[in-house]
């Protein structure tokens, strides 16, 4: 059978948490202190006790011995009391005093009858010292035992004497009234003194918030981290980081306004020209021909739009990395290019690795990513070329890696392919220059790289083909 608590326990700290810090940490440690104190003043209560009861058990210790020193036993028991000692153990005890002198049996008695014993027997010249009461009220009881007559022993004299315990009481409590004012004084200073400090130590926050409020609207520059208490410092860290991932946001919204303008408004008048055309042309023939270009046109200007959004969401979108088998992605991306390498009569073929090999990634970006690479080696290899998607995994990690025998990429321009709008020198098939540069976005989304090299050498020792990897972390076995 499953209890269920009623209480939502787990949203007490939430609660705390939406007060300050100063106070917060005064509300928490005024009823520990209080605690201590509490604790404290028990103790310092049975201490205070403890040392009355030392001096003034050393005071009916003495008063015994007088009237021991007082007890006649020649003709029968008797006791010559001092008085004076007895009116000055009274003073001092604030209270009335009771003796008694008696033998073990009982059958002589002197002073005040009926005075307690020890419950556990008194031992021979061993003063013992008990709480009891003595006519409804408090008093503190000493005994003493000794041989009556030490010639004839056997029979024991037993001498008492008791006071009130209101001196005691007061003793105590005015010990334990110093230790409460004390710790009140103590708990005051602790208190006041917490505030100033914990005021101090939040300085630096309070500082950082004028700082922060300070800023401009447009300034998302990273938080001084070295200005703040350590504690503070992660917090601060994890600011610097959505900062910075809203620079990367505001810096990829830009780059793509920039890239759109860049790349549109050349097509885009194009197109213009060429329905302005077709609407003023009477001849068919022509009218179709500048029809089949601004086809043409528009294709290409989708495509151009298509890869512009795909850079911007490999640069900007939210990455949810999950194990991906790299011989079904690379299966998958060349069934779709088969149709595409057809047309332009090139061989594209696919060797897998013969053992599995999986990564983490994000299944739609690392498919963008080689569709891309597959798309810009099938524009550029002749017709009767060849295109090879290779996977395959060695001591550098995972790789994903495309292979034709076109024309290359020059060893001086490798360094610069990847950047937006880079094409080569060689290169005079129309394009806009950003396939590379996606394949690089989401290759530094992935924490892997991309290399560009020849692909072989031809006969006369010069370069030819390219070959481009997708290097990728391994995902462990078990992760």
């Amino acid at each position: 059978m499953s209890v269920r608590w009623p209480l939502t326990l787990p949203h007490l700290p939430t609660a705390w948490h939406r007060f300050s810090v100063r106070r917060t940490l005064l509300t928490l440690a005024l009823p520990i202190m209080l605690v201590m104190v509490s604790i404290e003043s028990a103790l310092t209560w049975k201490t205070g006790l403890q040392a009355a009861n030392a001096a003034y058990d050393r005071s009916l210790l003495g008063a015994i011995k007088a009237i021991d020193s007082n007890v006649s036993t020649d003709t029968g028991l008797s006791v010559e009391l001092p008085y004076r000692l007895l009116e000055f153990f009274e003073l001092t005890a604030s209270g009335q005093v009771f003796f008694r002198v008696s033998t073990d049996d009982g059958l002589v008695e002197i002073g005040n009858a009926g005075l307690p014993l020890p419950a556990k027997g008194l031992a021979l010249g061993v003063p013992q010292f008990i709480d009891a009461e003595y006519f409804g009220e408090p008093v503190r009881v000493g005994a003493l035992s000794r041989e009556l007559d030490p010639e004839r022993p056997g029979r024991r004299l037993v001498i008492q004497v008791a006071e009130s315990t209101t001196s005691r009481n007061e003793f105590s409590r005015g010990l334990l009234l110093q230790a409460i004012a004390r710790d009140a004084l103590t708990i005051v200073v602790v208190m006041a003194t917490l505030a100033l400090v914990i005021g101090w130590a939040l300085q630096p926050l309070e500082r950082l918030r004028r700082e922060v409020e300070a800023r401009s609207e447009d300034d998302l520059s990273p938080v001084d981290e070295t200005q703040v208490p350590a504690d503070a410092a992660p917090l601060v860290a994890a600011i610097n980081h959505h900062l910075q991932r809203q620079r990367e946001l505001i810096e990829g919204r830009r780059r793509f306004v920039d890239d759109a303008s860049h790349q549109l408004r050349t097509p885009l008048a194009t197109l213009s020209t060429l329905v302005g055309y077709a609407l003023r042309e009477q001849n068919p023939a022509r009218v179709s021909e500048a029809l089949a270009a601004l086809k043409s046109q528009i294709e290409d200007t989708v495509r151009r739009t298509n890869q512009m959004l795909a850079l911007a969401r490999a640069d900007t979108a939210e990455v949810q990395m999950e194990p991906l088998a790299l011989n079904a992605l690379a299966e998958r991306c060349a069934r779709e290019s088969w149709p595409a390498a057809r047309a332009a009569g090139v061989d594209l073929g696919l060797e897998p690795s013969p053992v599995p090999v999986t990564v983490l990634g994000h299944a739609g970006q690392l498919r963008e990513a080689l569709l891309n690479l597959l798309d810009n080696s099938l524009r550029y290899v002749q017709p009767g070329g060849q295109v090879t998607v290779q996977v395959f995994a060695d001591a550098e990690g995972a790789c994903v890696r495309v292979v034709d025998d076109g024309p290359g990429i020059p060893a001086a321009e490798r360094p610069r392919a990847g950047e937006r709008f880079f094409r080569g020198s060689n290169v005079e098939q129309p394009g806009s220059g950003l396939g590379l540069a996606i394949v690089r976005a989401v290759m530094q989304r992935h924490h892997g790289r991309l290399e560009i090299s020849a692909a072989q050498l031809s006969p006369d020792g010069g370069e030819r083909g390219t070959a481009v990897s997708l290097r990728l972390p391994v995902q462990a076995a078990g992760h």
